[in-house]
């Protein structure tokens, strides 16, 4: 038995040796600040391998963690992971129960990390859509983490973009009607306050409430499972995004593939940085 795992343990140090020096390459150019990741094809890799479904959601928050660790070692700092959408409702009540109960199972992992590391974690979505557990345990991390910045992981649960731009319109129309009387001085033929602008909604007050506020836009969205929809996922911040569709499903994704698609961004990057110059 301590001969087969030896040969194991030297490999796996080989492995880790190897990816790191092809990091430590690939930092030589230009890196992206911020990956976001649409994580398809779980259920079909647990399929595909004859396994229950509530396993392939366990591969792909292993998947999760890995790239985690891998954008940690490239120094990326923002990482965006679309983990259930407001849509994923509609699935089978016991595929639901799995994904939530994975959940709290993460935010116990990613509370014993954040001991360790300054890794700030962020919840976006209506969160009043989660159980009163699941959402108070979100609350509590995120404020537990809020003065990190070391990287910035954004789980994105009960998420869609419509949802986000609609909500975002909201807190910014209420905005405007707490702090500057808008609706009551917008009847006062006498107060002319309006003509300066204040009490107008700009593209700044929009983004400033969306969900994902605490981040950049992505530089690269990575879908997996061959995939090539947004699937009404960050509509609003990826215009200026370079797409990466991976022939895999996502509990098969590792440091190899990332590689590639960092490559790519390297490649377009002059294009890229000219097109976000052009807004």
């Amino acid at each position: 038995m301590e001969s087969e795992s030896l040969p194991r343990k030297i490999f796996t140090l080989c492995k880790t040796l190897v990816r790191k020096l092809v990091f430590r390459v690939l930092r030589a150019g230009p890196m992206p600040s911020h990956i976001a990741v649409i994580m398809d094809g779980n259920r079909r890799y647990a399929k595909r391998n004859r396994l229950n479904e509530g396993a392939g959601h366990d591969a792909g928050a292993m998947a999760l963690f890995y790239l985690i660790t891998y954008c940690y070692e490239l120094g990326i700092k923002y990482i965006t992971a679309y983990a259930f959408s407001t849509d994923n409702f509609r699935r089978k009540p016991q595929e639901v129960g799995k994904i939530m109960s994975l959940l709290r199972e993460s935010m116990a992992l990613l509370t014993k990390i954040t001991k360790h590391q300054p890794v700030r974690v962020h919840f976006a979505g209506n969160l009043e859509l989660l159980s009163a557990e699941l959402r108070d345990g979100a609350r509590k991390l995120m404020e537990a983490t809020a003065d990190y910045s070391k990287i910035v992981v954004t789980i994105c649960v009960c998420y869609c973009c419509s949802d986000e731009i609609l909500n975002s319109v909201e807190e910014s129309v209420l905005e405007k009607y707490y702090n500057h009387s808008y609706i009551r001085d917008s009847h006062d033929d006498n107060d002319n306050d309006d003509n300066d602008g204040k009490n107008t909604i700009t593209l700044v007050d929009i983004e400033k409430h969306m969900y994902m506020a605490v981040t950049p836009e992505p530089d690269i969205l990575i879908r997996t499972a061959h995939e090539h929809r947004l699937s009404n996922f960050l509509q609003w911040q990826t215009s200026y995004t370079q797409l990466a569709s991976l022939p895999i499903d996502f509990p098969e994704l590792n440091s190899w593939q990332l590689t590639w698609v960092i490559l790519d961004f390297q490649r377009n990057y002059d294009y890229l940085a000219r097109k976000k110059l052009q807004r």
